[in-house]
């Protein structure tokens, strides 16, 4: 009985790091949402089999008021601050790997400011949803998108332990 209430603890130890697995990017649980309160998800993550094919490569959150402010949700430097097709973008190079990018958001930073977790972006702008004000948030490991969602959401699985 002994080896089988180790060889349970030792799973849930596993489990419970998020060693088990690397579905989540690794910075879950240090990032914050970058609308207050707790925004509403309009749009949620839906990426497209090949990278040349169509799909939502983040979320569209809200609905945020005209002039709504955007926070980082964790430390890093702005590696672009811009218009993009026809709407203002602020990209975030968050470290490891992590990138996460903002529109329409219209900022004061640019390329080479380092913003702290929950310093002031910028202010959502109208257009992105249609008759609702959002913000759509996009976050790259690399050259992937992941859910931006992952990073600020414990999405790992419910563990039950045994009574003795």
């Amino acid at each position: 009985m002994t080896l089988l209430k180790l060889t349970l603890s030792a799973i849930l130890a596993l489990a419970l790091s998020g060693g088990a697995a690397d579905a989540t990017p690794s910075a879950q649980g240090h990032w914050s949402w970058p609308l207050s309160p707790k925004p509403s998800v309009l749009r949620t993550f839906d990426p497209p089999d090949k990278p040349w094919m169509s799909g939502h490569r983040g979320v569209d959150l809200g609905p945020a008021p005209d002039g709504g402010q955007v926070t980082s949700p964790a430390d890093g430097v702005v590696t672009f601050a811009g218009v993009v097709v026809d709407r203002p973008v602020l990209t975030i190079d968050h470290g490891d790997g992590l990138r996460s990018s903002f529109e329409p958001l219209t900022s004061e930073l640019k390329p080479g400011d380092a913003v702290r977790k929950g310093q002031g972006l910028g202010t959502v702008e109208p257009g992105h949803c249609g008759g609702v004000t959002c913000l759509h948030w996009g976050v790259r490991r690399g050259e992937d998108y992941v859910n931006p969602l992952d990073l600020v959401q414990d999405v790992r699985p419910s563990v039950l332990l045994p009574l003795e």
